[in-house]
């Protein structure tokens, strides 16, 4: 049984982690989640006891603990069948994923971008300018270039015709700022077909389908990494 360490209460970054480990139907233990095998508590006994971990999400498969979310789908996906047999296409696929962590941090910064000890009400006023570069340039730049991705491939998913944890990690990423940004989402869009229909596909899985509709998914607020707040939901002026 694989062990997952995450926040509880929140997707976070542990989502894409777990969406991997739902679409392959792996047994795992989401650890901070279940008191029974120590909560937070364990989690925080985690990063006390293993100096090679900086934070959460943390994976344990037996004796080998790995943390960050595009090395730990590194690792799972030759294991769960979600990434290509050769080791070319394999890092391919992480090249994709570590693009998909730029695009979470910006995300995060759209609501702390002067820094984490800082509640958002500290900084809102920096953090509407923040979003507003965010969703004018940066926004349209990553989206354009996943849609471009998914043409060069002429298929359905990120890699060709094959599924595997970017498409998933693309499901969460679209899924999360259609929360936090819907003005934005809905004015781009429309010029990108071929994600929407990926996004689609991916939440019509059947062990995805299932999982979304169960309590294990987590519902988007405004504690994660993608927060509606009204006053960011700008709408592009460039569209």
């Amino acid at each position: 049984m694989y062990e997952l360490y995450y926040w509880p209460g929140i997707q976070g970054r542990g989502e894409p982690v777990r969406l991997a480990l739902e679409d392959a139907g792996a047994e795992y233990l989401d650890v901070a989640r279940d008191k029974e095998h120590g909560g937070v508590s364990a989690l925080a006994r985690v990063l006390e006891s293993e100096p090679r971990v900086f934070a959460p999400p943390v994976l344990k498969d037996g004796p080998v603990v790995l943390s960050h979310v595009a090395n730990i789908l590194f690792y799972l996906g030759p294991r769960l069948g979600l990434s290509p047999a050769d080791e070319t296409g394999r890092h391919v696929a992480h090249s994709i994923q570590l693009t998909m962590t730029d695009i979470f941090a910006e995300v995060h910064d759209t609501h702390h971008p002067i820094g984490t000890a800082l509640y958002y009400e500290d900084q809102k006023a920096a953090a509407r300018e923040r979003t507003a570069q965010f969703v004018e340039h940066r926004l349209p730049k990553f989206m354009r270039w996943f849609e471009r991705l998914l043409a060069d491939g002429r298929n359905d998913c990120l890699l060709g015709g094959e599924h595997g944890y970017v498409d998933l990690s693309l499901f969460q990423l679209v899924s999360g700022l259609r929360y936090a940004f819907p003005k934005a989402m809905a004015a781009r869009e429309g010029e990108l077909p071929r994600m929407r229909a990926l996004v689609d596909r991916v939440a019509a899985r059947p062990r995805i389908r299932d999982y979304l509709a169960s309590p294990r998914r987590l519902p988007f607020n405004e504690h994660g990494l993608f927060r509606h707040y009204p006053e960011l939901d700008l709408v592009p002026e460039a569209t």
